[in-house]
């Protein structure tokens, strides 16, 4: 794997993924407020919370090339959330590893932009990054984000299912389950 790639945007016919702005701070963070958006996180997050969390994510998309991208609509700029790859800052039976994971605002769900943009990141993650396997994991109950991560290809095996480390033990979102890519398996699938 390359260690650093430079990259500013990813393009898919409908959606730009990019750098964050000053400019995406509003809309992420109501997005973040959004009940229903963040009903698998532990809770919504403050103005402060949101923004710093832009902030992670520029550092990261500055320091590796990749992260999690600004996800905009191409026809309008509107700004629908962020999707891309992450490295997982937390040890687990599969760390370290890249995840990949999507946040978007309600409105935008039901229309592919997840699915879009996600196989445009493992397209990036697999050819240009170099990536062996990409990881994904949430709840058991978020089905929309299994739903996404099954049309993707990837695959979920019980004996990787895990509690998350960076939950309490007695919260009720620990237990997460874990979807799996591999780079030939994705290669075979799509004929890359």
């Amino acid at each position: 794997m390359q260690a650093e790639i430079r990259v500013t945007e990813l393009s898919t016919p409908r959606l730009r993924l990019r750098q964050w702005r000053a400019s995406d701070l509003e809309a992420f963070a109501a997005l973040n407020a959004d009940p229903e958006v963040m009903r698998f996180m532990p809770g919504c997050l403050t103005r402060a919370e949101s923004d710093a969390q832009i902030q992670r994510y520029q550092t990261e998309i500055a320091q590796r090339g990749y992260g999690f991208w600004a996800t905009e609509l191409r026809g309008s700029g509107e700004l629908i959330g962020f999707v891309g790859l992450h490295r997982a800052s937390f040890e687990a039976h599969f760390t370290p590893c890249v995840e990949i994971g999507w946040r978007l605002a309600r409105a935008s769900w039901g229309k592919g932009f997840a699915t879009e943009a996600a196989g445009e990141c493992l397209r990036f993650g697999f050819e240009t990054v170099g990536l062996a396997e990409v990881v994904s994991f949430t709840v058991p109950l978020n089905r929309r984000s299994r739903a996404v991560m099954e049309r993707l290809g990837m695959r979920h095996a019980e004996r990787d299912d895990f509690e998350h480390p960076l939950l309490p033990a007695a919260h009720p979102l620990r237990p997460h389950v874990l979807y799996r890519l591999q780079r030939a398996d994705w290669q075979a699938a799509t004929g890359a």
